[in-house]
């Protein structure tokens, strides 16, 4: 198997690739050429196959039987070997336990407990847009971006408030950098240090349950069994991966997409577009998540390319939520997009657990941005994350003028 000029001169491994590359250059001309093509990696490690057009992406994740997550959903972590976490995170795990441990996960988020925490979030939102507007110049991703999701998930978990900040520097650690030659161990230091924390906080929640989702997932049962404490922990680091990290990033963007495009900005703020349609609309432009992988369980076809039981199977969200066979004029910011059937939050059995809650932030952001800001205006460029899983920016310079 080997690739065409277009793919062969980008490697996808790279986390620094998006960074000297404009990704939507390149993912255009791949759907238009070689929508299904195999990587080649090297170095004795597997390569894997890249399915890039919308139609393809959307089919795979609906196709659980024949793609599996078991052995891994990253790219990174399925070309060093089987994920640890296989058969005991959500994320990662197959029928039938995952419908299983889905449920358990369901419980957790219930209406009462997603009501509490949503008006919560929309008051912390509303306060801290209100500080940062007229105070000049500032890094949204520092003043604001950090501190809704991370304090959102945290709320959920009942982490004290003194540990939250050693939590959010080991996740921005975890699947990213904000450095080009990363040191690959301290990602999987960051990842051990939450796992150890998560871990000793899950063990005191069984010991003296409380009134928060830890202590609910640490007393749930699955096929007649308690979850070991180690798959407690697990489970809700699952949820800081996906609440804060992709809220995070998803925040910037929206601040960002905003100040690139002052007349969305003005339709949404003079309500001539339903911020339920702008969040949706900062969801496709961000794209948090670059892809999500998959295993094949069995041989099967893919744009007339035969994949292998074995295969790796990556499925490139960016690539399918600017695929103009879905979406028209896609590299367009447009707040009242619709249909807007973007795949950011994933499709099918693995759909994102807390949709609900990443929805709820970026409406709060939205609505306190409404209320204060008149006018969006960045202050030099952005510096990028380097990964080849995680989409954004590490930083945005900018001032909020008033209404």
């Amino acid at each position: 198997m080997s690739s065409s000029p277009v793919t062969a001169a980008v490697d996808l491994t790279d986390p620094t690739v998006f960074v000297r590359h404009d990704p939507h250059d390149f993912w255009a001309g791949v759907r238009d050429r070689e929508p299904v093509y195999w990587h080649e990696v090297g170095a004795g490690r597997p390569g894997f196959w890249v399915l890039s057009r919308y139609a393809d992406v959307l089919a795979a994740y609906a196709d659980a039987a024949r793609l599996g997550s078991a052995r891994g959903t990253v790219l990174d972590v399925l070309l060093r070997g089987d994920d640890s976490a296989g058969g005991r995170m959500l994320a990662v795990t197959d029928r039938p336990r995952h419908r299983a441990l889905r449920n358990v996960m369901l419980r957790a988020f219930s209406p009462r407990v997603l009501g509490e925490v949503a008006a919560r979030v929309h008051r912390r939102a509303e306060e801290l847009i209100r500080q940062v507007t007229r105070a000049g110049t500032f890094d949204f991703a520092a003043e604001v971006a950090e501190h809704i999701p991370m304090s959102t998930i945290c709320e959920l978990l009942s982490v004290p408030p003194a540990d939250r900040p050693d939590l959010l520097r080991w996740n921005k650690s975890a699947l990213s950098s904000e450095e080009a030659q990363a040191d690959p161990f301290a990602a999987l230091e960051a990842r051990n240090e939450i796992l150890r924390y998560l871990t000793d906080l899950a063990a005191a929640r069984r010991a003296h349950p409380g009134d928060d989702v830890v202590s609910l997932i640490a007393a749930a049962t699955v096929d007649g069994e308690p979850l070991p404490v180690e798959d407690v922990a697990l489970n809700c680091y699952s949820l800081i991966l996906g609440g804060d990290e992709s809220s995070r990033v998803s925040a910037i963007c929206a601040v960002k997409a905003f100040a690139d495009f002052p007349g969305e900005w003005r339709a949404v703020r003079e309500g001539r577009v339903p911020v339920e349609s702008a969040v949706e609309e900062v969801l496709r432009w961000a794209t948090p998540a670059m892809h999500f992988a998959r295993t094949a369980t069995v041989d099967q076809e893919w744009g007339g390319r035969t994949v292998r039981a074995g295969d790796i199977v990556t499925l490139w969200n960016l690539s399918a939520n600017f695929d103009e066979r879905q979406f028209e004029e896609p590299r367009t910011f447009r707040a009242g997009r619709t249909p807007n059937k973007h795949v950011s939050l994933g499709h099918g059995p693995h759909f994102c657990l807390g949709a609900y809650l990443g929805r709820a932030e970026l409406h709060a952001l939205l609505t306190a941005l409404v209320a204060h800001v008149g006018r969006i205006e960045r202050e030099g460029e952005p510096r990028r994350v380097y990964s080849n899983f995680l989409n954004g920016h590490a930083t945005l310079p900018v001032t909020f003028h008033s209404r």
